[in-house]
Parts: structure tokens; sequence; C-alpha cells
């Protein structure tokens, strides 16, 4: 009953503290901020308000530590590697709090990706392809190096009951809505956002199950299929839907809320020392 109350009051917590705002300032108006940078504000954020627990950041998780993990859940998994150094290493880094059985758990993995730079072209008024007379530029499949990542950390939290992965997505490739934009000539391109040509994100959710977009889906989802019972590991994918870049500030609100939710999944986990005094 102890560790029920724990998740409950994390989870009270997590309310609260939901819509935390501002803590850039001005700075992240002035200049892109790169997803890590904000990880590491995360972790301070974190240290300060749940004192008794224990953070840390990290940039890359290695192939063998992966392995490791998938022979904890089953001895026939996690056999086969072949580059001794091999890791991965998502944009924000892999953040972890220290569990109750001095075990480090895996609490948030972020990624920003931006792809399609027709709105900035547009509005300087290049024109792009091979002759250099188009005003769009056939979307491309960078972004979908990204399920390496997803995979091997889907991988390595296997026996978890939570899945803090979330990819924020900039640029006019992500568009949930059709929009025009104006070239120095005055000329109106209009950018749909269900063209085939330039829109990416039918590919990338795949990696969510096509659950719905711009949504905390870090708590693992069950589902029961005539006598099976399925976990799914969803992304949380965010994006802005107009193709502009991220504000630092709106990233770390919703960074803040997938790392709490994963205090709350880990409550139970994390007793003793949340009932340190």
């Amino acid at each position: 009953m102890a560790k029920k109350n724990q998740s409950v009051r994390l989870s009270q917590q997590h309310n609260e503290s939901h819509g935390v705002v501002g803590i850039f300032g001005e700075e992240a108006k002035i200049h892109d901020i790169k997803v890590d940078v904000v990880s590491h504000k995360i972790v301070d954020f974190l240290s300060e308000k749940y004192q008794t627990l224990q953070f840390r950041y990290r940039k890359s998780i290695e192939k063998k530590e992966i392995n490791a993990a998938l022979k904890l859940v089953d001895e026939s998994l996690g056999q086969t590697l072949y580059v001794e150094k091999s890791r991965i290493t998502p944009d924000g880094g892999i953040i972890e709090v220290l569990d109750d059985s001095g075990r480090w758990r895996v609490i948030l993995v972020t990624e920003a990706k931006h792809q399609g730079k027709d709105i900035e072209n547009i509005s300087k008024g290049d024109l792009v392809g091979k002759n250099k007379n188009q005003d769009i530029m056939l979307a491309g499949n960078a972004i979908e190096r990204s399920y390496k990542n997803i995979s091997e950390i889907g991988n390595l939290m296997l026996a978890e009951s939570h899945f803090p992965y979330v990819l924020f997505l900039a640029g006019s490739n992500f568009l949930t809505e059709t929009i025009t934009v104006t070239r120095p000539d005055e000329r109106v391109v209009v950018l749909e956002h269900n063209s085939g040509k330039l829109n990416r994100l039918d590919r990338l959710t795949a990696a969510n199950y096509g659950l719905p977009l711009n949504a905390n889906l870090c708590k693992n989802k069950f589902v029961q299929h005539k006598d099976k019972t399925i976990m799914l590991q969803a992304v949380s994918i965010y994006t802005q839907g107009d193709g502009s870049r991220w504000d630092a500030n709106d990233m770390f609100n919703v960074m803040l809320e997938v790392a709490e939710t994963s205090l709350q999944v880990l409550g139970g986990d994390l007793f003793n020392q949340l009932t340190k005094k």
C-alpha cells in the first residue's frame, strides 16, 4: 500500500508542476537552443525538486549494455555484437534515476530533428532542384535514421512499463496544416500538409503505432488481442504543425512532463529514497 501511495504522490507532484515556463527567458528567443542543453536543465530541475533522488545524464549508451539488458529478459536475447564499441547517441542524450536497488533507470530520451527547408528557401526567394526552378524540394529520408535509436532504446527498456522517448520535429516535411509562404517578389506559395512529395510524418508514426501526435505516450500501452496481451512502446512525437522551430521553453515543458511521468511509473521502485528525511 505504501508503494501505491508513493506513486499517487508522484502523480500529484507531476500534475502540480505541469506548465513550468520561462526557464530560459529571453535566451530562447535569441538563438536555437539544442535539445541536449535542455536535457541538462531538466537534470538540474529534477535534482532540485526531488532532492533525495539521484539523477544522471549520459550522452550515449553502448550496444553491449543494451544486449546485457536483453539477456536479463531472456537468455537467448542480446547475443549478437560485431563492433565492440558500437553505441547509440540520441541528440538529447539519456537521463536516468537511481532506484532503491542501485539500478539506473531511464526516465527520458530525446531527439530533435529539422527536415525540410522549404519555408526558409521560399521566404528568401531561393529556387531549388536540379535546375533551380522549383519552389519545393522533394522530401528526403534522413529522419528515418532515428528508427535505429528508437529500436535500441526499446530493446534497453523491454522489461520496463514506460518508454520515455520524445521526438521533436520541425521543418516543412512535418506539417500538420496547409500553410502559405510569400516570396520576396510577393508571389504566394502553398505548402500542402497532405502532399506525399512534402510530408514525412506518416513514415514516423510507425514508431508510435499511429497514436496521436503531440501527446505524452510515456506509459506503455497494453492491448488485448484474442488470448494475447501485447505491450506497446510508443514514441511521443511532437511537431509544431506549421514547420516552425521549437522554443526551448516549450521543449523543456514537454520533456519535464515525460520525465515526471517516468518517475510516477517507477514510484514503487523509488519509495525508500523518496521517503528519506
